[in-house]
């Protein structure tokens, strides 16, 4: 069916960003980029207002280049750039979406897809082995650090461009649906790990929003916890002249375990228990421990009944007579 260039337009306008109007040319790889970086961060988007006419004719066989078999295409230093920026952008998406995964293998293979993606668009394509091996070994010549992402994505690219090549002419074209399909996979593929990455974010701003009265509780009966600390520390006085000082009797076992698991001396202030409690808990946290997943959860546990066990109320000590 021929397409239109008004049909192409129309789409441009209404779903640009999302690749409409290149899906409706049947330029599949173009339209996933667009999708996955919303029109080229918008810049691409308003670019292809002028290449329309060009990639209808294309599409109707009327502007068909000739056979490219045996041939290289020119450099192009505007898909280089785009390469790397791609490459770039998909590997610190990688890094905030899996952290679980080791950066060694997710960086790399994320800056080698983002480049192999732009190296696709339109009728070229590069060896996407020799992509991948270049991202990977750069990347580990930089140990997988973030700020590795563009050496890793230049050198990539480097190595696209090296390997550029026409795609070849007269492949059957997957019917719509297939397309749709794996255009679907794909962006999902892309987006389920930073969604998950957003809802657990979320999840911890409104664990700390359901925290906040607690905290004015606690502000407010400050004065109240100061002052009976005083009044612990007078009445203890004369006790601490006569060399007894608190006699560990006065405390039971609960709290003297409490105590332990927490790493405080007995008899530790509310506020020491609060900041032991919440250095422990960043180092125990089983997001942070999934190498040690039963241990981490016991350990985890008895840092949460510690905590309520210590951090109410200050009980009153049995004082040596």
């Amino acid at each position: 069916m021929a397409k239109r260039l008004l049909v192409a337009y129309g789409l441009w306008a209404l779903g640009g960003p999302l690749g409409l109007h290149h899906i409706y040319l049947g330029r599949d790889s173009h339209a996933l980029l667009w999708m996955l970086t919303l029109g080229g961060f918008g810049g691409g988007w308003l670019w292809d207002f002028w290449h329309l006419p060009a990639w209808v004719a294309t599409a109707n066989g009327a502007g068909a280049a000739r056979d490219h078999e045996g041939t290289v295409p020119a450099l192009s230093p505007l898909r280089l750039v785009g390469q790397v920026m791609v490459g770039m952008y998909f590997g610190l998406m990688a890094a905030l979406g899996l952290p679980w995964v080791p950066a060694l293998l997710a960086q790399p293979l994320a800056v080698g897809l983002g480049v192999q993606l732009v190296s696709s668009v339109g009728d070229q394509t590069a060896q996407a082995p020799n992509t991948l091996t270049a991202a990977f070994l750069t990347s580990f010549l930089f140990q997988g650090r973030v700020l590795a992402v563009l050496p890793t994505s230049l050198a990539a690219s480097i190595v696209a461009q090296r390997h550029r090549r026409y795609k070849p002419r007269g492949m059957p074209r997957p019917r719509l649906a297939a397309r749709l399909y794996h255009l679907s996979l794909a962006c999902l593929a892309f987006a389920a790990p930073l969604a998950y990455r957003g809802l657990y974010g979320a999840a911890g701003v409104l664990g700390t929003l359901m925290a906040l009265p607690r905290a004015v509780t606690e502000l407010l009966f400050m004065p109240f916890r100061a002052l009976w600390l005083l009044v612990e520390l007078l009445g203890g006085s004369s006790a601490c002249e006569r060399g007894t000082g608190f006699q560990a009797s006065g405390w039971s076992q609960r709290q003297l375990r409490a105590y332990e698991v927490l790493g405080l001396p007995v008899g530790s202030s509310v506020e020491d228990v609060h900041r032991s409690y919440r250095e422990l808990v960043k180092v125990w946290h089983p997001d942070h421990n999934r190498q040690r997943v039963e241990e981490t959860e016991k350990r985890f546990i008895e840092l949460q009944e510690a905590y309520e066990e210590l951090a109410g109320p200050r009980r009153t000590v049995t004082v040596a007579g």
